[in-house]
């Protein structure tokens, strides 16, 4: 299908079921309007093609399980309604040539995928990474110009990322692979480009909850099988609304503040003798806890008591969800956030002390819901955002109270998404 046919059939309603069960009906004109501006921002760095698809990966929310999924823990996740999307169309040049809107071109040559160390921390890398993990996996790849847009937060805790590496997966799996590889191989495959070409030690979490779409629970316990379970959870039945907060802070440069998180946890596991610390009880913590602070500091075992009791409190949130059981669930998702402050303390950066911003949000949060709701840091932390749970008939005064510090526009009302990544037709 070429621009005008494309653009054809958005404006006159023709994806409308597709856009209304990614974004929401009451959405469905912006994203006509999206696509059919991403439509024309091709044709103006392309020219047309009679071969014009669309994308779409979704950011992600972190339910509970802060930290886990590198330990092989548990995690609640979900795709939400802010996504990356992509107008792509293949050919035979052997170049995979993306433009991402506020960016420079990034060109990556079929014949030349191997590592490039000028790259690390940069979109081409991931580029590179999930073309050169198709191609280790025997699948086909081919060349591609894509344009893509994204309303995914950068820096927000939302995994922009690991969305957009979902992103360049679902466009190589729909151009190339007839949709034949699954949601969780591509999220394997985007999670060995963010390690090993973009540089960042990163869990999986991320990529499948992007990936997979939905409220979903993953077992890490055998992190090349992971095991997925649906959570059939509508969030409105809990009578609150979703809010992400953007404190304004930046992921860049705190990448060794994150590394420093599993490389703990694993120091701690390493001293009972097991590689990562899902074999390891908070009873067994206890019990070494003197050597464990003499050898390792006392944060290291406080990360590691953090990661048992995380793991735990997945399981008890799951079943209080799927129990209907709204009290408890609100009540270890605080216990939860309270945890990730003391002591998996990933709230600010210790590079940067007087970048509090997080802290002030759950401060903030703390006085506004009165003990009501939930809030706690949301994805990685160190900047970036906090996740609350509102009571809706206090959503107009959050918002106000947020963004009278961080400024308008700072409180963001989502909706969980229930695709991953996608082709949209």
């Amino acid at each position: 299908m070429n621009a005008a046919s494309l653009k054809s059939t958005i404006l006159a309603g023709g994806l409308d079921k597709a856009l209304a069960a990614l974004y929401g009906g009451d959405r469905l004109e912006a994203q006509r309007q999206r696509y059919c501006g991403a439509v024309d921002s091709f044709v103006e760095i392309y020219g047309d093609a009679d071969n014009l698809r669309l994308f779409s990966a979704p950011g992600r929310t972190e339910i509970a399980g802060n930290h886990t999924d590198h330990n092989y823990g548990r995690v609640l996740a979900a795709s939400v309604n802010l996504d990356v999307i992509a107008v792509a169309a293949a050919n035979d040049s052997g170049v995979i040539a993306i433009q991402s809107k506020g960016y420079k071109m990034d060109r990556i040559e079929l014949s030349d995928l191997p590592l490039k160390e000028k790259e690390i921390n940069k979109a081409a890398s991931l580029i590179r990474g999930m073309t050169a993990r198709f191609v280790q996996k025997g699948l086909k790849v081919g060349g591609l110009n894509a344009y893509t847009t994204s309303d995914v937060l950068k820096g927000s805790g939302l995994s922009s990322s690991a969305a957009f590496e979902v992103l360049v997966g679902t466009i190589l799996n729909g151009l190339y692979n007839q949709g034949s590889v699954s949601p969780v191989e591509i999220a394997k495959y985007a999670q060995y480009a963010e390690n090993v070409y973009f540089g960042k030690p990163s869990g999986l979490m991320d990529q499948m909850a992007s990936s997979v779409g939905g409220l979903i629970t993953i077992d890490f316990a055998d992190p090349e099988n992971p095991v997925i379970e649906p959570v059939g959870f509508d969030f409105s039945a809990l009578g609150c609304a979703l809010c992400i907060v953007d404190t304004g802070g930046n992921h860049a440069d705190l990448t060794d503040e994150y590394a420093a998180i599993p490389a703990e946890m694993k120091a701690v596991a390493g001293l009972f003798g097991e590689e990562v610390l899902r074999p390891v009880s908070y009873e067994a913590l206890i019990a070494k806890a003197g050597e464990i602070r003499g050898k390792l500091g006392d944060r290291a075992l406080l990360r590691a008591i953090h990661f048992v009791n995380e793991n735990r409190r997945v399981e008890g949130i799951v079943a209080a969800l799927r129990r209907q059981d709204y009290a408890a669930f609100l009540k270890l998702l605080t216990e939860s956030g309270r945890s990730s402050f003391c002591c998996l303390q990933n709230v600010y950066a210790n590079i940067a002390p007087k970048e509090q911003g997080v802290a002030l949000a759950l401060a903030l949060a703390d006085n506004l819901l009165k003990g009501e709701g939930a809030y706690r840091v949301h994805g990685g932390g160190f900047g970036g955002t906090t996740q609350n749970l509102v009571p809706e008939g206090l959503v107009e005064t959050f918002k106000a109270g947020i963004e009278a510090v961080f400024g308008q526009g700072s409180c963001h009302i989502l909706r969980i998404r229930p695709a991953g990544g996608v082709e949209v037709q």
